[in-house]
């Protein structure tokens, strides 16, 4: 398994060390591909061939997200099947992704940032984590893939894209 990360990231590390954790637990043996540029991305997916990876996780990264079809197409071209944190990978062609809701995120910063206009100060508002994770299945890269996603995956999918 390859594990694609920017080490410009701050919570590289930490994604890091929880996968390392994960893959052990597996008996898994992770690649790690480094880039934090757009160059770098291109050269991580053409080590993916050499590594013979079976599947690839793209870690947190603004980098990633903001080159999201770059790297859809790329997980595509190389042909592994990779999982993203967003739903605009997967809505853009990537296989699997599973991560929060931006949209139900950007819902929650609206809010505080309604109360702190109404007069709330910032400090005294609660702390609050996202409470939706979305599962979203790419049917159509799935099968270019010839992946049998189980029923049971399916029957978790908050959406399936076809």
């Amino acid at each position: 398994m390859a594990l694609l990360l920017n080490p410009n990231n701050p919570t590289t590390e930490n994604q890091l060390k929880e996968m390392q954790v994960a893959a052990h637990a597996l008996g898994l043996q992770i690649h790690v591909l480094n880039a934090s540029t757009e160059g770098e991305i291109d050269r991580a997916f053409a080590s993916l061939r050499q590594l013979r990876a079976d599947a690839l996780l793209v870690g947190t990264s603004e980098l990633f997200r903001s080159k999201a079809e770059q790297t859809v197409a790329l997980a595509a071209r190389e042909r592994v099947p990779a999982i993203y944190q967003y739903r605009e990978y997967a809505a853009a062609g990537g296989l699997i992704s599973y991560g929060t809701s931006l949209t139900d995120a950007y819902r929650l910063a609206g809010t505080y940032t309604g109360r702190v206009l109404k007069g709330e100060k910032p400090a005294d508002l609660p702390v609050m984590r996202p409470t939706k994770f979305e599962l979203v299945i790419n049917l159509k890269t799935a099968n270019a893939l010839g992946l049998t996603i189980p029923p049971g995956v399916f029957a978790i999918a908050d959406e399936v894209i076809e």
